[in-house]
């Protein structure tokens, strides 16, 4: 028989420990080993009952969750999952969770009644299963990133963009992005579409939060947005996003899609890359970063075989969850294997030397 994995739970609500608590002793594979109210305590509890994975609610009195996960990945780095509040600060904060190196979040319902529902209960479990098989936590690049706060998206047509950078990432992906964005000078000739797994209202602070830190304009895509230099677009969540060329120009713009979700992803790599190949442009450069499962690895394979693209994949090491760059590598499609502090200088010299 398997051993149960240890789960411990930090919150300051005491009906919340209760829930939660309740919800993961229900399945055979989990065991609650302790709770904690704020972050002291979570800190204490964690070096002395050493759990597989850690729930962790963010607003809490004397040390918050922010605060006590910037201690725990320096000092004791475990897989950790941030209770959300469904509202924009909430999804702020999220991001900047994510950024400090939690590994996925979990969204409270409105009606907080409703965490007894079996559908948000079969979501909390299978989300702690997925975080429990992590043992990875790469060391943040802690170079200080001047942050810009006034910036225009450039006028510039999009015959300037001498490249086009295409991302996909899942697990792990909002850190990855905080490793690669930054260090992107914004005078390189290229352009950025992203792909993060991720729900609706939470792309728009991600987009934000890496704008705040980055040179280039980074921002939530819309519909028609027309490709620009210096600019990174990430798919907004519950939307496909899709490359198109003008009808009546040279440019090439984005469009959104709900069209149904393609291996359980929308926004979906695949479907990204996929509409990248069917441009025939040859500027392609294709990055595939840390996530779970394989989605991008068939766009990328278009991509190389129609497209000639350059693929940049990241290394095993640095990933949180080595799957996605993982069937890309083994499909022998990438061109460079590197740690995610070296994915920036990649992309610079694909588009300057390539």
């Amino acid at each position: 028989m398997l051993e149960k994995k240890k789960v411990l739970v930090i919150d300051d609500s005491a009906f919340m420990r209760r829930v939660i608590s309740d919800i993961i002793n229900s399945d055979h594979r989990f065991i609650v080993v302790g709770t904690a109210n704020n972050g002291e305590e979570g800190l204490k509890k964690t070096q002395e009952l050493d759990p597989d994975v850690i729930t962790l609610d963010v607003e809490m009195p004397s040390m918050n969750g922010l605060e006590m996960l910037n201690v725990l990945m320096k000092t004791n780095p475990k897989p950790v999952i941030v209770i959300s509040a469904l509202t924009k600060e909430g999804a702020d904060t999220t991001i900047q969770a994510l950024g400090l190196g939690a590994v996925d979040f979990i969204t409270k319902p409105k009606n907080i009644f409703k965490m007894n529902e079996e559908e948000i209960k079969t979501h909390i479990l299978e989300k702690i299963f997925l975080a429990s098989k992590i043992h990875n936590f790469p060391t943040r690049n802690e170079k200080k990133i001047e942050k810009h706060t006034v910036k225009r998206v450039f006028s510039s047509p999009s015959s300037n963009v001498k490249k086009i950078v295409a991302i996909g990432t899942s697990t792990g992906g909002p850190r990855a992005l905080q490793e690669v964005l930054p260090y992107l000078p914004k005078e390189l000739p290229a352009c950025y579409v992203i792909v993060q797994h991720m729900p609706p209202g939470f792309t728009k602070s991600l987009a934000e939060r890496l704008n705040t830190l980055s040179e280039i304009t980074v921002k939530e895509a819309e519909d028609k947005d027309i490709l620009r230099p210096g600019v990174a677009y990430i798919a907004p969540g519950d939307y496909h996003i899709l490359i198109e060329k003008s009808s009546n120009s040279s440019d090439y713009w984005i469009r959104l899609s709900s069209s149904p979700a393609v291996g359980g992803h929308r926004p979906s790599v695949n479907v990204m890359l996929n509409s990248l190949s069917e441009t025939n442009l040859d500027n392609i450069i294709g990055v595939i970063m840390t996530g779970m499962g394989s989605d991008g690895c068939e766009g990328m394979k278009n991509l190389k075989v129609k497209n000639n693209a350059y693929i940049i994949a990241q290394d095993e090491k640095t990933c949180v969850v080595y799957g996605m760059p993982k069937a890309v590598v083994e499909s022998g499609i990438a061109d460079v294997v590197v740690p995610i502090q070296r994915i920036a200088k990649e992309i610079v010299k694909a588009v300057e030397v390539l």
